[in-house]
């Protein structure tokens, strides 16, 4: 099973993993495998259309303010005043002005990390808005597993049709391929520490603070194989792929 992947820069400062992406397409597509010797690093670009996962904001300024509804993963989302992120920009709290949503991170949600048994091989990623303002969950988590220097792309086929958004209270998911059930496989270990990190308004933008949900106590086994969802609005979404 060939799996796509994108690069990931070490941490620096305090818990929060910053993303890094090599440029080599326009497709913010590329393979990775640590242990196999195979790598091709994706890029994204702001400007690329829907359906390669980019999110506008119709009416941005130069100044980052939007004057209308903007759209996310290709489809319209709620109307913004505040600052638009860009890539690069820095992170993004969970603060905002108005009653504009801001961005779902490790600030003001709570995120677990739970292995299922079907399907099999599989990881359930839960995020739990704790906040008193709806939040966003664009794209998909970057994942890293101890000190890996790569991480999964998402699966392209469960890009949902809008934007994953969290009222209070509200939980969003992304399912976990972990490794290959036919051993196809390369590089297997175990994980005993996973760092989850959410994106911004565009592609591999930096979402905000980092979660570290526990894992268990005998570690997680993945392989090149892994993958991981969009953020689903359901659970069964999450898994059913």
């Amino acid at each position: 099973m060939r799996m796509r992947h994108i690069r990931l820069l070490a941490a620096t400062g305090t818990a929060v993993t910053a993303l890094a992406l090599s440029a080599c397409g326009g497709n913010g597509t590329g393979t990775k495998d640590e242990g196999a010797s195979r790598s091709v690093s994706p890029t994204a670009s702001s400007s690329s259309s829907a359906s390669t996962g980019t999110q506008t904001s119709s009416g941005a300024t130069a100044g980052g303010g939007t004057t209308g509804g903007g759209t996310a993963n290709g489809t319209p989302v709620a109307r913004t005043h505040g600052p638009v992120a860009k890539p690069g920009a820095g992170k993004t709290t969970g603060t905002g002005t108005g009653s504009s949503p801001v961005l779902c991170n490790g600030a003001n949600t709570r995120v677990t990390a739970q292995p299922v048994t079907r399907p099999l091989n599989h990881m359930l990623l839960t995020v739990t808005n704790t906040g008193s303002r709806t939040c966003l969950l664009p794209y998909y988590p970057v994942l890293r597993f101890d000190e890996m220097q790569w991480a999964p792309q998402g699966a392209k086929d469960t890009q949902p049709q809008a934007v994953t958004t969290l009222q209070p209270g509200e939980s969003g998911y992304a399912g976990v391929l972990l490794s290959a059930a036919d051993g196809s496989g390369e590089g297997g270990t175990t994980g005993h520490k996973l760092t989850v990190m959410f994106q911004g308004r565009t592609p591999n933008s930096d979402g905000g603070p980092a979660a570290t949900p526990a894992l268990p106590a005998k570690g997680v086994y993945y392989d090149s194989s892994l993958t991981v969802t969009y953020w689903q609005q359901n659970r069964e979404d999450a898994l059913n792929w």
